[in-house]
């Protein structure tokens, strides 16, 4: 496959994500074949140059480079069952999200049928393929990946590989998720006292990328002293910082907003703080969090 011979490509699944990277392969000038279960959401992609294929078998045969973005790993199963022999000597690019374990099973499905299995991770959202600020996380067939590479390009220049275990990436994007789900909840919570106490939202965002701009940093400390097994209160102390937790916590409940997201982090805090961690920094939660001490 080379960038330079525009590498046909087949797109199995067109939600918003799988209609993004279809055009993003359309725009870059590679031959690209769709499917989905529900053939009108190609219709659009046909509009600009896309071929509809009639089946996941017809569409797999149409290009050595499979991408499948569908609803979940069950979904995957159920359309490439009905690959029957067309996925041997492809290139499959699985960027469904789906768990560690999945990935390695589906790889390992993948693999007895002749296929070289790629799994990968969206970092973005399907207005962002395709842009300089897409990212993508790579892991399995180093060969299927390289192979791929020039092609995968048009979806994101910052794609990365991440090692030969199919897992891998998915597992970044767990983790990396759960940083992403919980600051939703934060950005939910503020949004809520902030109305409650008669501000709007919008007079919030000029002073976000100050407190957003604290997190690079505060992750790599805690990821340091993590893998160092020091947990140094060189910023704040564990009690120090549940003593300005209460605070907030009761600001928000006296307004009726629902605590529940704060609950369950006092309870990090108490166990930490029953386990005689008061003085430790707060990367001591990490270990906390996982079960050990």
């Amino acid at each position: 496959m080379s960038g330079r011979s525009h590498t046909p490509v087949t797109v199995l699944g067109l939600g918003l994500m799988g209609s993004a990277i279809a055009k993003a392969f359309l725009a870059a000038g590679h031959p690209t074949t769709v499917w989905n279960r529900t053939a009108a959401k190609a219709d659009a992609l046909v509009g600009l140059g896309a071929e509809n294929a009639p089946s996941v078998a017809a569409a797999i045969a149409a290009a050595p480079l499979v991408v499948v973005s569908l609803l979940d790993d069950a979904a995957v199963e159920a359309a490439l069952d009905a690959a029957g022999p067309a996925l041997r000597g492809r290139v499959l690019v699985n960027l469904t999200s789906s768990s560690p374990e999945q990935s390695r099973m589906r790889a390992e499905w993948a693999t007895r049928r002749g296929a070289e299995y790629v799994d990968g991770a969206v970092m973005a959202v399907p207005q962002g393929i395709g842009t300089p600020d897409a990212l993508l996380l790579y892991s399995g067939s180093e060969t299927g990946y390289r192979t791929a590479e020039p092609a995968l390009q048009a979806l994101s220049a910052q794609g990365i590989h991440l090692g030969a275990d199919y897992g891998r990436a998915a597992a970044f994007d767990a983790a990396l998720v759960s940083v992403f789900w919980l600051s939703l909840f934060g950005v939910s919570l503020g949004l809520a006292l902030a109305g409650a106490e008669g501000i709007q939202g919008s007079e919030l965002v000029p002073f976000t990328p100050a407190v957003l701009a604290l997190l690079p940093a505060m992750m790599a400390q805690t990821a340091a002293q993590v893998e160092a097994g020091h947990y140094p209160a060189d910023d704040t102390s564990i009690s120090s910082a549940y003593e300005a937790f209460t605070t907030l916590r009761a600001v928000i409940a006296r307004h009726g907003i629902d605590t529940g997201v704060l609950d369950a982090s006092g309870d990090v805090f108490r166990r930490a703080l029953e386990a005689g961690y008061g003085a430790d920094g707060l990367a001591r939660l990490v270990p906390i969090l996982a079960g050990g001490r």
